[in-house]
């Protein structure tokens, strides 16, 4: 149970640090546009699985140079260990339960699996339309 309370609260205020960080403001940007912002978002991607965060051996100098360029989470942490619940977390900001996007019997939806996010839930991407921005997915969602 502080599990999950604590996984709350942090997506929560990772989402309102998200939300007004990157909101346009006079010092931080030119004129009345936002800075420009990628989500890189992988199922299964281990902590060290990449050049930038300490791999040994497998070489991912792209993802790395924009690493170096831009900002890296180093105390992040999925809310789930499977990509439905933990994209439609990413997206709301909410744990997957409460969203109802993960359940006892059902954990991943397939390209055929009805339903989704419910309407009624807020998402990054209207939080951020609200904020100025032009947004996209691409992927899987």
């Amino acid at each position: 149970m502080r599990y999950l309370k604590c996984s709350e609260v942090g997506l929560s205020l990772f989402f309102v640090f998200f939300l007004t960080t990157w909101a346009p403001g006079p010092a931080s940007c030119e004129g009345d546009r936002p800075p420009n912002f990628v989500i890189i978002f992988a199922d299964d991607l281990g902590y060290g699985d990449l050049g930038c965060y300490g791999h040994p051996t497998l070489r991912t100098p792209n993802l790395d140079r924009m690493a170096a360029e831009g900002m890296r989470f180093t105390d992040f942490y999925s809310a789930a260990p499977v990509c439905t619940p933990s994209r439609a977390a990413l997206m709301t900001g909410r744990l997957p339960v409460r969203s109802g996007m993960c359940s006892d019997t059902r954990r991943v939806l397939f390209p055929d699996s009805a339903g989704g996010i419910p309407e009624s839930e807020v998402t990054l991407a209207e939080g951020l339309k609200q904020k100025g921005y032009t947004t996209g997915c691409v992927g899987k969602w």
